[in-house]
C-alpha cells in the first residue's frame, strides 16, 4: 500500500492543479450566464482537498500509523462530497468525485490490512 500512497499522492497533487485550473473557467462561465451556479467554487474546495488529501498521502506513506489513513479518508470523502453535491456546469466535478471517492475506498483498505 506505500505504492499507492506515493502514485495517489503525486496524481493528487496533479489533478488538483487541473481541477483549480478548471473551476477558475467555471467560475467566469458561470459569472458570463449570470445565472448564479456555484460550481465553480465548489470546484475550488474540492481542488483544496484533494491537494491536501494528495500531501496527507505523500507526508504518511512510510507510517505504520492510522491517523494518516484517516485524514485521507475524510479530506478524500471531503471532496467527492463537494464535488457530487455541486456540479452545475462544471460537470467534470463527477469525475474529480470518483477519483476522490476510489482514493478514499483505498485509504479504508489500506487502514484495514494494516489492522491484521
Amino acid at each position: 500500500m506505500k505504492t499507492w500512497k506515493l502514485v495517489s499522492g503525486i496524481l493528487s497533487v496533479v489533478f488538483a492543479c487541473i481541477i483549480l485550473f478548471q473551476s477558475c473557467a467555471a467560475t467566469v462561465g458561470d459569472a458570463l450566464q449570470d445565472a448564479g451556479g456555484t460550481s465553480g467554487a465548489s470546484g475550488m474546495f474540492v481542488a483544496i482537498f484533494v491537494l491536501a488529501g494528495g500531501i496527507v498521502s505523500l507526508s504518511t506513506r512510510d507510517k505504520e500509523t492510522k491517523g494518516g489513513n484517516i485524514a485521507l479518508i475524510v479530506l478524500f470523502l471531503l471532496a467527492a462530497l463537494f464535488a457530487f453535491s455541486a456540479t452545475g456546469i462544471f460537470e467534470d466535478l463527477k469525475v474529480w468525485g470518483s477519483w476522490s471517492l476510489i482514493c478514499a475506498v483505498l485509504a479504508i483498505i489500506s487502514m484495514m490490512k494494516k489492522k491484521k
